[in-house]
């Protein structure tokens, strides 16, 4: 049993912060301009103006053919090597992705994702509720590769879980995550734009603590 990730949404339907631990696949980064900024460093879009800053540093630096830019692109080539070096066959389309993502990232970029598993929230909330009635309420579900948890608050704010399908129900994790980390570093912080819709709440306090709460859980492995 472990645990893969965690996304906080606003009442807004925006991601405004995520985390994971486990997960095999890591997300691409978002497109610039889809997701919040500080949501999360790991799925943060990257400009075009800093990838070409990449490449132009790169093609200073190198002294031969090179693949090690962050666009699987050829970008520096000396002319002395090419003339004694038989060419080389262009790269295939998995080595471009590989080296711009690394090979354990071939997921959804992180605003797609994030559509989607709010996507699913919010479709099997409205459908528990016609069907049960507004007493009833959706936390949580399950597949045979994972299970998802869902904890929402009064002010509209949803803690969504994705675990391993095996683990127990988890919803009072993401209600002592609330209750404990996001009141104290993101409600009660002055400098954290609350509903604002212009950034998101990666506050390093509330990351690191949220981090040492998950860690500490006995599912997580």
């Amino acid at each position: 049993m472990t645990i893969y990730s965690l996304y906080i949404f606003d009442r807004h339907c925006t991601c405004v912060y995520y985390q994971d631990w486990h997960r095999t696949k890591r997300p691409k980064p978002a497109v610039e301009g889809s997701i919040l900024p500080a949501v999360s460093q790991v799925i943060s879009p990257v400009a075009i103006s800093d990838t070409a800053t990449v490449n132009a540093s790169t093609f200073n630096n190198s002294p031969r053919n090179t693949l090690s830019s962050s666009t699987g692109i050829v970008i520096a080539t000396n002319e002395s090597v090419a003339r004694s070096t038989p060419p080389l066959p262009p790269p295939s389309s998995t080595t471009l992705v590989q080296q711009q993502q690394g090979a354990s990232s071939a997921g959804l970029p992180f605003d797609e994702e994030a559509k989607l598993v709010y996507g699913v929230v919010l479709s099997l909330r409205n459908m528990v509720k016609k069907l049960s009635g507004r007493d009833e309420s959706f936390t949580s579900y399950r597949t045979s590769t994972y299970r998802l948890h869902l904890y929402e608050t009064i002010s509209g704010y949803k803690f969504v879980m994705l675990t391993d399908p095996k683990t127990d129900y988890l919803r009072f994790v993401l209600r002592q995550i609330y209750a404990g980390p996001f009141i104290e570093y993101v409600v009660r912080n002055p400098l954290v734009k609350m509903d604002s819709k212009e950034y998101g709440i990666d506050n390093e306090y509330f990351r690191t603590s949220v981090d040492r709460l998950v860690r500490g859980l006995s599912v997580f492995a």
